[in-house]
């Protein structure tokens, strides 16, 4: 049962670090440190966008329309936080 819960665990971190890298890529495009006409820079931020966009679509349809802002990520990240937090207080803290 431990592996299990250290394997939930490296996915979530996983997942953790995808998140961070997609919005730190996000500002730096849109300051215009990082440019999508290289082809490096797109591939990358295509394929994260194809893996995020699913689980964002999800928090965007019941949030309320922010304008520019988009508090997806944000909601997703205190999401894993919160499953850390129960998995923890749930099956390795008792032991």
């Amino acid at each position: 049962m431990a592996s299990l819960i250290q394997i939930l665990f490296m996915i979530l971190n996983v997942i953790w670090w995808i998140v961070i890298v997609h919005v730190i890529m996000s500002w730096l495009i849109n300051f215009q440190v990082l440019n999508l006409r290289q082809p490096l820079v797109a591939q990358i931020w295509d394929g994260l966008n194809r893996i995020l966009d699913p689980i964002y679509r999800r928090i965007r349809s019941f949030l309320p329309d922010m304008g520019g802002l988009d508090l997806a990520p944000l909601i997703l990240l205190l999401s894993i936080y919160a499953i850390r937090i129960v998995l923890y207080n749930n099956f390795v803290a008792p032991f």
